[in-house]
């Protein structure tokens, strides 16, 4: 019957866990500074696997990448659930005469003297058989946390060529990457939407593209591929909000993929897509829990999981994109293995904000530095050189993610460079233009915010706090 069916399923485990003392999750899609080892709390969800330490070992617990629903655990000292979240939009999903392949669960048993960081590792590696990853390491420029949109053609021109000038004359140039403000929504005070053109501030993008080429950097592109245009069919659109259209209409997947065709074809070497989670299932990560989305909406086609809806979207993006890179914001981590090059792993740091970086930046680093070249180029977002955040403490972060070996992307005001931040900046470039280790933090079982980390075969040390302290607010 219509309506009725399996909206969820629960495998349970039953065991003696009395002997872990901490246990490690992980996130739907961005992390939001919540990343960190706890002691047993049953009712926290820990989507996609978990790590669990019992003093001498640390053992993995997951499902592989690409599962066929949306997946979480929960432990406590009796045992481990998996549960699966098989719904299409907020029903059940209809099959008819289809099997689903929900999950494929694998587990590590880690070993004696074998660091936390090591076997979380390895077990990523274990869960994640496909990566898609990067030839030459991913770092550059975006011009988000200093423009926030409001940015032009020559902004982006003229912070380019700093970084062109700044960055090692090798074989593999930096990309610069035009985020939102480019296209004409933002111009009519209409973010996140297009028509996805530029707008008179930018002019032809194709020619931009050609004029960030010959500046030496690769240039880059923001996009939202679920907004709605004014011209969208009314039949495209989510019956969960008219806003946003529906990726499992066939019109809507043709619709997103020329537009990657389009921006591939004007000259761009990596489209930052961006907002698909929150479009499709209508919360961010933070608020999600155990539960991604709510009950009772429709998808236009609901014989196909939430999981496998968002999966064909990254794998039409990813066939419309061909050789160039993507970049996943806001996109489901365990789904979108194989698919992007780079996935941005945490909510956004800030240009205004050093508590935001601090929170967001340096706990996404710390706690998905294992996801790196096991999953995808790990992104911890972008650091900021602007006017608002003390230089003391960006010069720190700076070093942080130049040196961990993750994806490194700058923000430049060009009205505060002086000769300090162009010395950090071509320093922090030519090391993030080269494969490096994985940065290790030491101290990560002990903090939410790790201090001590193993950098380059160095153990380093970082003072995040700044004079005041921590800002308990909401920023």
């Amino acid at each position: 019957m219509r309506g009725t069916g399996v909206s969820r399923i629960q495998l349970r485990w039953r065991g003696d866990l009395r002997s872990i003392e901490r246990y490690l999750g992980d996130h739907w899609e961005r992390s939001y500074a919540d990343l960190e080892w706890r002691g047993e709390s049953p009712n926290r969800p820990m989507p996609w696997y978990f790590m669990a330490h019992d003093g001498k070992a640390t053992h993995g617990y997951g499902v592989k990448t690409g599962a066929g629903a949306l997946c979480f655990w929960t432990a406590d000292s009796e045992g481990i659930s998996l549960w699966a979240d098989v719904r299409s939009g907020g029903v059940p999903v209809e099959l008819g005469a289809r099997t689903l392949n929900v999950a494929d669960v694998i587990c590590r048993q880690g070993k004696g003297g074998e660091s936390a960081f090591a076997a979380t590792q390895a077990f990523c590696r274990q869960m994640c058989p496909n990566p898609r990853l990067t030839d030459k390491p991913v770092y550059g420029t975006n011009d988000w946390n200093y423009a926030y949109g409001n940015s032009s053609a020559e902004l982006i021109s003229s912070v380019s060529g700093l970084i062109s000038e700044l960055s090692p004359d090798n074989d593999n140039r930096p990309y610069s990457v035009i985020d939102e403000g480019w296209q004409m929504g933002p111009y009519q005070n209409r973010y996140g939407y297009g028509p996805w053109v530029g707008n008179p501030r930018f002019g032809d993008m194709a020619a931009f593209a050609t004029r960030l080429k010959g500046m030496g950097v690769r240039p880059g592109l923001w996009f939202r591929p679920l907004t709605h245009l004014d011209d969208s069919s009314e039949s495209w659109r989510l019956s969960r909000d008219k806003s946003y259209l529906d990726p499992t209409i066939p019109e809507t997947k043709e619709h997103v993929a020329s537009h990657i065709r389009r921006f591939v074809d004007w000259g761009y070497e990596m489209i930052k897509h961006d907002f698909t989670t929150w479009d499709v299932l209508g919360n961010w990560g933070s608020g999600m829990g155990p539960n991604p989305t709510r009950d009772g909406w429709r998808l236009h086609d609901s014989s196909r999981t939430n999981a496998e809806v968002l999966t064909d979207l990254y794998r039409t993006i990813r066939e419309a994109a061909g050789s160039a890179r993507l970049i996943g914001c806001n996109t489901m981590s365990h789904l979108a293995t194989g698919f992007h090059e780079v996935q941005r792993t945490g909510d956004d740091t800030s240009g205004r904000s050093w508590n935001r970086n601090r929170r967001m930046g340096v706990n996404t680093l710390a706690f998905r530095a294992p996801h790196h070249r096991t999953f995808y180029e790990v992104d911890p977002d972008i650091v900021s050189i602007t006017k608002a955040v003390p230089w003391s403490l960006v010069e720190q972060w700076l070093r942080l993610v130049s040196e961990s070996g993750t994806a490194l992307f700058v923000a430049v005001e060009p009205s505060v460079v002086e000769p300090k931040h162009r010395e950090a900046l071509k320093k922090a470039l030519a090391i993030a233009a080269k494969p490096q280790k994985i940065g290790e933090p030491l101290d990560w079982m002990e903090t939410v915010c790790p201090r001590r980390w193993k950098l380059r075969g160095k153990t380093v040390e970082f003072a995040w706090m700044g004079e005041s302290g921590a800002w308990p607010f909401s920023d």
